[in-house]
Order: structure tokens, then sequence, then C-alpha cells
């Protein structure tokens, strides 16, 4: 598998890196950042990692690597309001064809987004912008659905609420 790092690291690696990061910390926020920075540090070709939290019906901004953000997404809506809703990823190779595409940073071309849940509960959105058409492949889609899963099993057993 090929996720154009730049340190030649495979997804298994990069996910070992984030277990050994995670593994004690109980803060839900310094969970999420660390887990938002080791996956900007390890892929490039990328504008923008971070998570969305859920708060009531709403995706609302959480820790994060890149530019400014929209700081609020309405319930359902852009591509991290269909990874949720959907509970399942979404890979845009092309975000000006995504009916109902918020872009927050106008540079972005395509994006990945997945649900991070909590057993049935979900959590919010991990989310990555990149500026270049078809940035996402298999490759990655199984990085941030491996990433997703195991931060929402992490933040579920140590009974984080964010």
């Amino acid at each position: 598998m090929h996720l154009d790092a730049p340190d030649g690291l495979a997804p298994e690696d990069i996910l070992q890196e984030l277990s050994g990061l995670l593994s004690g910390e109980g803060d839900p926020i310094a969970s999420l950042a660390n887990a938002a920075a080791l996956l900007a540090m390890h892929l490039q070709g990328v504008n923008w990692v971070g998570f969305y939290i859920l708060r009531g019906e709403d995706l609302v901004l959480g820790p994060f690597q890149g530019r400014p953000a929209c700081t609020r997404i309405p319930s359902g809506r852009g591509v991290c309001g269909a990874a949720l809703a959907r509970r399942e990823p979404v890979v845009v190779e092309d975000v000006a064809l995504f009916p109902d595409h918020i872009a927050c940073d106008p540079a972005s071309r395509s994006e990945i987004a997945v649900p991070v849940l909590a057993g049935a509960r979900a959590l919010g959105v991990l989310d990555c912008d990149a500026p270049t058409k078809g940035r996402f492949g298999d490759a990655e889609r199984g990085l941030f659905e491996a990433a997703a899963d195991m931060v929402g099993r992490h933040l579920a057993e140590h009974g984080a609420r964010l």
C-alpha cells in the first residue's frame, strides 16, 4: 500500500505510533490533538487533518493541523456530515463535484471523512483535505478507518465525554 508518506512508513507503523500516543492518556482533547498531529506529520500532500466533534446535532471543530477551518457544520451537511449520517467513510476525489460540499479552504480539492464511533454512539468525524484531486485511495481509507476506530475505542475505554 502506498500512502505517499514522506518518511515511507507503512499504515501499520503509523497506527502503532498512534496506539503509543493514546496509551494511558485519558484526556480526549489531548488524544485527538496528538492523533491529528501524527497523521499530518506522516502524510504529504494534505493541507488539513483533524476532528469535528459531535455537539448536539452539529459537528464542531476540534483539534486539527492546518489552516483555520469551518467552526460548525450543521447536521448532515458536507462531506463530514455525510460520513456521520451514513456511519461510513466518504472519499471524495473532486470536492467540486460533491453536492453540498462545504468549502472551508478554497485550496482543497479532495477529501476523506470517517466517523469516529464509540460502539453505537457517534462522537464525531476524522477529516482530511488535500489540494489535489484524487489524493485519497484505498491505503488512506484503510489508515483513516483504522485510526478513527482506534480513537473511538480509546475514548470509550476511558469514558471520555467530548
